[in-house]
This record gives structure tokens, sequence and C-alpha cells, in this order.
């Protein structure tokens, strides 16, 4: 049997060679190791800590060798990166076990001519705890909170540089776990009630009655309430998104891009079960989470259709309501999935382009009088409010709603809702809405 350690290595290794996702990588191995509770409580948290604080934990182990962290092995630098955020981030740790354990992980895992310098840099870390450049700036913040530069100024030229630091600080430590009330099936006061037998504390959010924040989540597909179709988990932001979209009884309504589908099931519940819901994806193998997320939700009126949404389906029935969550850099969502933090900003600059053909295709959907919802979970113009001012501006039977006029704006007061992590107290989202006008 694997250590802990072990465990966390092997996870952190294949996200740096495969460019695994964190959250995937995570549950396989610790689904093929016999780990106690606490050990599997403190694999998760070696492993999304170390990744998280990874731009940050580099400076540090930089300060104390004559190459850059790049020109190390993988699996020195993984040990490095390990033992480092051990002894700068995990109190209740022994710098003893930190630096030993390190040191074993590279000798048991064919690097040990590396031992001695692994030993050396860590017992450096150790004495001399978290160096920070001398200037305050870009290159300051980015090593303070663990943030590549190129994102910590596009946020800076976006929101400003205070808004800026404040993401950046928001994105790291995790994110808070929120579930969506099965209003088919119960009530908030009843979920709740139900979760505190179980066991987990919960309020409820501040902006919506029928989400409730988790104090501490567990396993939640254990509890009782999850086998009852009580809830599906959903953050604050993305509920937002569905309350914007105002569907109701009746409605025919198109989720463009929804798995694996927690969009569709909070709308279904906004619509009472009475209406169609027709959920797409471009992968039929992601269809399946839809279609088993809805049974267990008790929800009937969702159908599944395989569909590129860039490209026009005559198959398609015209809708009263649009879901349009487009693919995006993800750039709100970090805290969520700190390998984020590794994209290339040459990569996020492709995706507007697919991003605007999406909307296009989607709004020859919309029937006169429909309300179409384009969000995104990344905070960056270019894939937010740019395409919606370029979308109107070649579309005039278009208009565009004020979104949720009850949620605080960031800045200037805008039509459609940017929502921060430190200041809405969710993932970072954004929140369009455009009506096709009756008179087109």
């Amino acid at each position: 049997m694997k250590s802990p350690r072990q465990s966390a290595f092997d996870i952190l290794l294949k996200i740096h060679k495969d460019s695994a996702y964190s959250n995937i990588a995570l549950d396989a191995e610790l689904d093929s190791q016999p780990l106690s509770g606490v050990d599997r409580a403190f694999v998760s948290a070696l492993v999304y800590g170390t990744l998280e604080r990874a731009i940050t934990l580099d400076y540090q182990i930089e300060q104390y060798l004559t190459q850059p962290v790049s020109k190390l092995k993988a699996q020195v630098l993984t040990a490095l990166r390990m033992g480092a955020y051990q002894l700068l981030f995990m109190d209740k740790i022994p710098s003893s076990a930190a630096v030993n354990e390190s040191v074993k992980l590279v000798k048991t895992n064919s690097c040990s001519f590396a031992a001695g310098l692994v030993n050396a840099v860590l017992r450096k870390v150790s004495a001399n705890g978290i160096v920070l450049p001398e200037k305050k700036g870009l290159y300051y913040y980015s090593i303070k909170y663990s943030c590549p530069k190129w994102l910590i100024k596009l946020w800076k030229d976006a929101y400003g540089e205070e808004n800026a630091v404040k993401i950046a600080k928001a994105s790291l430590g995790g994110a808070e776990t929120v579930l969506r009330v099965n209003t088919l099936r119960t009530t908030a006061d009843e979920l709740t009630a139900s979760l505190n037998s179980e066991g987990v504390n919960c309020r409820k959010a501040e902006f919506d009655e029928n989400a409730l924040v988790l104090e501490k989540a567990g396993s939640l597909k254990k509890l009782r309430a999850y086998d009852d179709g009580l809830f599906h988990v959903q953050d604050t932001a993305s509920q937002l998104c569905c309350k914007a979209l105002g569907a109701k009884a009746g409605d025919t309504v198109l989720d463009i891009c929804s798995a694996p589908g927690g969009k569709a099931f909070t709308t279904a519940q906004y619509m009472k079960n009475e209406g169609r819901i027709v959920a797409c994806d471009i992968y039929e193998g992601r269809l399946n989470l839809i279609k088993n997320g809805a049974q267990r939700l008790g929800i009937s009126i969702i159908e599944t259709a395989e569909n590129d949404g860039s490209v026009h389906n005559s198959d398609f029935p015209m809708a009263d309501k649009i879901l349009c969550d487009v693919p995006c850099a993800g750039l709100g969502v970090i805290r969520r999935k700190p390998e984020i933090r590794f994209k290339d900003g040459a990569e996020v600059d492709k995706l507007p382009e697919i991003q605007y053909s999406i909307l296009k295709a989607s709004a020859g959907y919309l029937k006169k009088g429909g309300v179409l919802v384009y969000s995104t979970c990344s905070l960056n113009p270019a894939e937010n409010e740019e395409i919606i001012t370029r979308f109107l501006n070649e579309n005039s039977d278009f208009e565009s709603l004020k979104v949720l006029p009850e949620i605080t704006r960031y800045g200037e007061d805008t039509d459609y809702l940017t929502l921060m992590p430190h200041i809405h107290s969710s993932d970072g989202f954004f929140v369009s809405a455009i009506r096709r006008r009756i008179d087109s």
C-alpha cells in the first residue's frame, strides 16, 4: 500500500507530465487506494495546495538553486514543491517530516542522486520562510498569489488593480460547496434539517434561498439526501445564471452547452417540471451525465441531443428561452481547478471566435420576444462583454436586458452582471441577457 505522500506525488506527477485534470487524477488515485478518511483529506489538501501555490513555491525553491526549476527532473521538482508546500502552508506538519519524507520520495522514485539537493533546499526554505520580490507590481502579485503575470495584468487592465489583487487572493484556498435545493421534492428548510440529521451543517446563500452553502463537505454521494434526489451541487453563480433566464412552466428551453447538466436541472425546477428542455453537448458520452442526473432528481422534461453548438441545427425547435453557457478559459473558477493557472495566454486568445460562433448559431433558435442568456465562468472581457457588444452591433433585431438588477455590480452600472469571488462569494462568472425584438 502506498503512503499518502506517495499517492499525492503520483497525482501531481501525472498532472505535470500528462496535463491531467486535477479532480479526475485525484479521484482515480483515491479510489484505487485503501486510505483512511484522514489520509484522503491529507492527500487532497496536499495535491490541491501544491498545485495552486506552484508559482509561489517555485520562486521559493529557486532562491536556493543555481538553475531555474524548469531544468529539474519532474520527479525532483514535484518532491520539492510538495515539501515546500508542507513547510510554508501546512501548520500541523513538523518541519522534519516535511523534509525527510520529501527526501524519501526522490530516493524511492528513481532520483536518489537528488536526495542531497532536496534536503539542502528544503532546510533553507524551512529556515527562511516565504520570500517575495522587493518591489510591488505585477511580478510581486504573481509570486504572492501564485498567479501568472499575464493573468494579473489582464485583470488589472479590465477591473483595476484593487479588484485584480482581490480576485487573485480569492483564487487561493479552495471554494465552498454549494447545493441547489430540488424544489420539485423538498424545501430549503426541509433539506437543511435532513442534512443536519446526517451531520452536515449548512446555511442559505445570500443571493438565493434555494442555494445552501455547506460548512464542511465530505462525500456527498454517501448522503441519504443525495440518494433521494433532494439536491445537486451547483455554485451560486451558476444558479443565478438560471434565475436570470426566467424560464417558467410550459416554456421550450434550449441548453446549448449543457453537460454535466446542472443548469438544465435548476431550470427544470423553475419550470416546475412542465414544458420542454433540450440539453445539448458536442460529446455523446457526456449526455449520460445529464440523463442520469435528471433521473436521480425526478426531472422528466429534459431530453438530450448530441450537437455542435457552433453550427445551426435544423432539427431544433424554436425556443422561448436559451441558455448559452459557452466553453471558456475558466478564469473565474481557478480556485476549483488550480491547473488553469498554467494556461498559456495565447491559448485563451483563441476562444472568443469559438464563443461568438456558438452565440450566433444559438440566437437563430430564439422566438420573437424570447430571451437568451449568454454566460461564461471566465473573468475576461474578451470572452464576455466584448462578445455581447459585437453581437448586438451586428444584429439589430436583438436588445440587451438588465440582468438581476438587485445584485451589486463591481463597478459601473451595466445590463450584464460580472460576479466576482471577493464581492459575491461565488465563482467568477459573467451573465448577459438578450431578447429578440418582437417587432423585428
